[in-house]
């Protein structure tokens, strides 16, 4: 698999940035205006891209209050999917405007298919890169239609067993796609810390030999910027302008501030993460200048014997390594000492 993933003019690797993913889903809450601020708001938290989510209520599921399709437990508990939907999905009218709008402020903009025709719709609007939802990764010939198209193509493995990983990928390789970054995630909203299990990024990327990122529900930005410093090299986070606002999506989602910390935070720790070389750098060499080292701490004269009480390891840096200091115990001076003289060679007989 490619170690090294466009999407658009982004670089992705293990030596670049972290991409960072607005994900706008359903905190438009049905106004396109709306929908344009939490554009903006990207843009001005530090975000690479804004991600949408293209759908229609019966494209994802059916009208049918059956059993099968009530929501039992959760965030979204005492309805039925298709009316979670109907709340939740960004009309398709507005995504080739809300694309336009996102790469006129610089930013990336695709979005996640859920059928074949929204697969159609992102590539009629030429969006750069598609993203398969957590639920939608044993969707194979989903998989296999995007992947014919050549684009990068972003999985997250929320509900997935390792086989389910294997056959997406199976899909994308034997299309002749290997643009597949996959995204740590776990499927909860929000999702409990105790269940994330970040220690899975590394392993994935072993496993599958790819680029990995995570896919990140839960509150705050600990999780993201902590994936960052474990391998992540993409993070996706939703993006509201303020969670009282509501909708289904809001509980988990981060404010426009929250998003623009986590984004300073994340860039700050990929400074911190330097590289895995043990070197000094010219500050550090600078400040060795005050370690320890041998400092006469009395007055001795000539012929004075070096004892305890005479010889200390101080601070700074300007005499002898205190490696010598048995060394030099119980010798004599060769000259008078003034109190607080690094010691040196010369000094002793």
């Amino acid at each position: 698999m490619k170690k090294e993933i466009y999407i658009k003019n982004r670089r992705i690797a293990e030596d670049a940035p972290a991409f960072i993913i607005a994900e706008m889903s359903a905190n438009h809450l049905m106004n396109f205006d709306r929908a344009v601020e939490i554009i903006k708001s990207a843009k001005y938290a530090g975000a690479d891209a804004i991600k949408l989510q293209t759908y229609m209520p019966d494209t994802i599921t059916i009208d049918s209050d059956k059993e099968y399709f009530q929501i039992n437990d959760g965030l979204w508990k005492g309805t039925t999917l298709h009316k979670l939907y109907q709340t939740a999905y960004t009309p398709w009218e507005w995504q080739g405007e809300l694309k336009k709008i996102a790469e006129d402020l610089g930013l990336i903009c695709f979005s996640s298919p859920f059928d074949a025709t929204a697969v159609d719709l992102m590539e009629e609007l030429d969006m750069p890169a598609f993203k398969i939802a957590s639920f939608e990764i044993n969707d194979i010939p989903m998989i296999r239609k995007i992947a014919k198209l050549g684009k990068p193509i972003i999985i997250s493995t929320g509900i997935a067993y390792l086989a389910d990983i294997e056959e997406a990928l199976r899909a994308c390789y034997e299309e002749g796609n290997e643009n597949v970054i996959l995204l740590k995630c776990t499927s909860a909203y929000p999702s409990p810390y105790e269940d994330i299990n970040l220690k899975n990024i590394p392993t994935i990327k072993q496993t599958f030999n790819c680029l990995v990122g995570l896919s990140d529900h839960t509150m705050g930005s600990a999780v993201a910027t902590g994936g960052v410093a474990i391998g992540a090299r993409m993070v996706e986070k939703h993006l509201t302008l303020k969670r009282a606002d509501g909708g289904p999506d809001a509980a988990f989602s981060m404010e426009v501030e929250e998003f623009k910390e986590m984004v300073d935070n994340i860039r700050m720790v990929e400074k911190a993460l330097g590289s895995e070389t043990y070197t000094l750098t010219d500050k550090q060499i600078k400040s060795r200048e005050s370690s320890r080292s041998l400092f006469v701490v009395k007055d001795m004269k000539k012929g004075d014997i070096f004892t305890e009480d005479n010889l200390k390891s101080v601070r700074p840096a300007n005499g002898i390594h205190t490696r010598y200091y048995e060394d030099i115990l119980g010798k004599r001076a060769r000259a008078d000492i003034e109190k607080g003289t690094p010691i040196a060679w010369e000094f002793i007989n």
